[in-house]
């Protein structure tokens, strides 16, 4: 496990107890979560690392019930883990799980070329290996960037009164729009505009792009206003697009496939998916646990959902998660997590501080003098 091993988010409310009874709970959930059976202290005490007698893995299952990491179903049944009992059971493998340096190769491998890959192929190499491993769905969520800037803006004709307006940050992000004008532009259009934009917009912060500020540039824009508009209306749809946290899932058959899912609820999630934004955001630390029917808005019942969040340079660039089943095999899951979260932020932040590239901007060889709409 490197330096920075992941730790559980754990409730405020949730009681730490002692190493014997952790041990306990952590076989009670093991066995459950291969079984999906409630367990039984005597199950428990014939376990080679269970030391004790079945009636002291009784009274201690008893005591963790009180304490709220187990529950007994039915009476004569024996207990299954409650979601504080899954957390702190999370908790122990997170603080134990690697990968061997064999498995990393692999993992490395599915990835790709690593000199070929964008920073949008790296988050969807990694959300389709992951899910390929891991038989869950994956999901990551490219958070909206709190701290960069226009770099630069520039428009290219691309036929008859069709432009394209490219807009980059200081991230490395590069969006485009596509406009059609009601004239050709000139080169004294195309010059007013580039210019203007440099005066107005390049190191402007992407979160104060709003569209109170976009409509007094096009006011600004005085005499040119009416032709260039356009152009600015094709900026501002790009920058929400920028302030708005990207989502890209993958292998939600897996959902669908998995006897302890309820194909109603998965079916439902689906169709309101991108919703999963505001569960995804930046405000946790480690790794965050999150149970279906625990009160929040993750939809699916009897299922869970583990995210981690990944770096570009010195700030959280997303979150990287996993969709399951309640009984899933955390222990294999949660180093995979890990590994690819810290690969993915060793690869978007090898380049972080190169420039945006330059674009050259194509004039036309002879622009109409009189520009006049086309009838």
């Amino acid at each position: 496990m490197s330096a920075n091993t992941l730790k559980v988010n754990l409730p405020e409310r949730m009681v730490i107890v002692d190493a014997r009874k952790r041990r306990i709970l952590s076989a009670v959930v093991d066995l459950y979560i291969r079984t999906g059976e409630p367990v039984g202290s005597k199950t428990i005490s014939q376990l080679p690392d269970i030391h004790v007698s079945a009636a002291t893995v009784r009274n201690d299952m008893a005591v963790l019930e009180e304490l709220g990491y187990l529950e007994q179903p039915h009476t004569s049944a024996g207990r299954v883990p409650t979601f504080n009992g899954y957390r702190m059971y999370i908790e122990e493998i997170s603080a134990e799980g690697t990968l061997p340096q064999e498995e990393r190769d692999r993992l490395d491998e599915m990835l790709g070329d690593e000199s070929q890959l964008t920073e949008d192929l790296i988050l969807q190499s990694a959300t389709t290996a992951l899910s390929q491993i891991t038989k869950c769905a994956t999901v990551v969520s490219n958070f909206a960037p709190k701290y960069s800037v226009i770099s630069k803006v520039d428009v290219i004709p691309t036929g008859k009164r069709m432009y394209v307006v490219l807009l980059i940050t200081s991230d490395g992000k590069i969006k485009n729009r596509a406009c059609r004008l009601q004239f050709d532009l000139t080169h004294e259009h195309m010059d007013f505009f580039k210019h203007f934009m440099e005066e107005n917009l390049e190191g402007v912060s992407v979160s104060d792009l709003s569209e109170e500020k976009l409509e007094q540039m096009i006011t600004a824009m005085g005499t040119y206003m009416m032709t260039l508009s356009p152009l600015v209306q094709g900026i501002c749809e790009m920058s929400k697009d920028l302030q708005q946290n990207e989502l890209y899932m993958t292998g939600e058959q897996n959902l669908f496939s998995c006897d302890d899912l309820d194909k109603a609820e998965v079916a439902k999630f689906m169709m309101h998916k991108q919703e999963l934004s505001g569960l995804l955001d930046d405000s946790f630390q480690g790794i965050k646990v999150m149970f279906g029917e625990e009160g929040n808005d993750f939809v699916i019942g009897n299922s869970s959902m583990i995210v981690s969040k990944y770096q570009k340079g010195d700030h959280t660039a997303g979150s990287l998660g996993v969709i399951g089943p309640m009984r899933l095999n955390y222990a294999k899951v949660i180093p995979y997590i890990e590994y690819f979260t810290e690969k993915i932020s060793h690869l978007i932040s090898e380049d972080d501080d190169t420039p945006p590239p330059e674009l050259e901007c194509i004039g036309q060889t002879e622009p109409p003098k009189d520009p006049k709409p086309e009838q």
